[in-house]
């Protein structure tokens, strides 16, 4: 089961980071053309919160199977040398949750904001946050905080 959540959390990443990078775009768009905030831009707003939400259901089960995640917590000397078991028992979580409110939140305030401009403000503002966040807290086969394959 751990096998198939890491080839699941993985590949949905991708999914993940190009719906919010889409978000942001089309609200970059908005806000400077001064569009107006059609069905599609909220479906948008609606899907990129539903795919981060359903990636970080997927990292909590992972996180609850993960023997990287159980060696961090049941052995506190053996994690103070080694950062790839803090990265993925403590940071990573840290980041993405923080990452997923931010995401949430800034979703919620769009949804009920009123005007068209403020919408895309809003949703620009909090899903870069969020990208940022999430990017900082990806493995990338070249992070120097911890690495994985861009592919399970």
């Amino acid at each position: 089961m751990f096998t198939i959540l890491t080839i699941l959390h993985s590949a949905l990443r991708w999914l993940v980071l190009a719906s919010l990078s889409y978000s942001i775009f089309i609200s970059a768009q908005g806000y400077l053309k001064r569009r107006s905030f059609t069905r599609l831009d909220n479906a948008a707003r609606h899907w990129t919160a539903t795919i981060a939400h359903t990636q970080l259901l997927l990292g909590i089960l992972l996180l609850t199977k993960s023997p990287t995640v159980s060696v961090f917590w049941k052995d506190r000397d053996l994690h103070s040398g080694n950062f790839d078991l803090t990265f993925f028992g403590l940071l990573h979580p840290l980041l993405m949750l923080c990452a997923i409110l931010v995401l949430t939140v800034g979703s919620a305030v769009a949804k009920r904001t009123d005007g068209d401009r403020q919408k895309f403000r809003t949703i620009l503002l909090y899903y870069s946050i969020a990208l940022l966040l999430i990017s900082i807290a990806i493995p990338w086969p070249f992070s120097p905080l911890a690495n994985r394959p861009y592919f399970r």
